[in-house]
C-alpha cells in the first residue's frame, strides 16, 4: 500500500458588516472594519484593524460587496497596502431614496505580510448592517 501526504496551505476568509447602520461620511478615507468574521482559514483577516494579512507569498482572489442607502454618494475601494486597486461606486441623487448594491473584485500577487483592505472614500457612506456589506477573500496558488 502506497500512502500520499500532501501538505495544503489553505489561506480563505469572509467577514461582514452586522452591526451599525450608516458608516459615513467623514471627511477622511476610512479603513472599513467588518466586525463579523463567518470564515477566517489561516488567520489572516483581524476585525480590529479591518486589514487582510497575506500569511503566506501567493496569488490571492478577494472581492467585496456594500449595500447603499438613501441619496448618499456610495462607495468602497480596495487596497493593497497603500495603493488603490479597485473601486466600485454608486451616487443616488439628491431625494432618490433608493437602495442599491455595489462591488468589485481583483487577483493579487501578495508578499508575505502584504496588506489588503476595504476602505471608505472621504464623503462616501456605505450600510453596515445586515450582512449585506463584505469582504471576503482567498489564495489561489503559492
Amino acid at each position: 500500500m502506497i500512502m500520499f501526504y500532501f501538505m495544503v496551505d489553505k489561506v480563505m476568509f469572509t467577514a461582514v458588516a452586522a452591526q451599525g447602520g450608516n458608516f459615513g461620511p467623514f471627511p477622511t478615507n476610512r479603513t472599513l472594519k467588518f466586525d463579523t468574521i463567518i470564515t477566517n482559514v489561516g488567520g489572516g483577516y483581524d476585525n480590529t484593524s479591518g486589514e487582510f494579512t497575506a500569511p503566506l507569498t501567493g496569488v490571492y482572489y478577494f472581492t467585496f460587496s456594500y449595500e447603499a442607502k438613501e441619496d448618499n454618494k456610495s462607495g468602497l475601494s480596495l487596497m493593497k497596502n497603500s495603493s488603490v486597486i479597485v473601486k466600485g461606486a454608486d451616487n443616488n441623487k439628491k431625494g432618490e431614496y433608493l437602495t442599491d448594491n455595489g462591488g468589485n473584485s481583483a487577483i493579487l500577487q501578495l508578499q508575505s505580510g502584504d496588506k489588503v483592505s476595504v476602505q471608505l472614500p472621504a464623503n462616501h457612506c456605505v450600510w453596515t448592517a445586515d450582512n449585506t456589506t463584505s469582504f471576503s477573500g482567498f489564495l489561489i496558488a503559492k
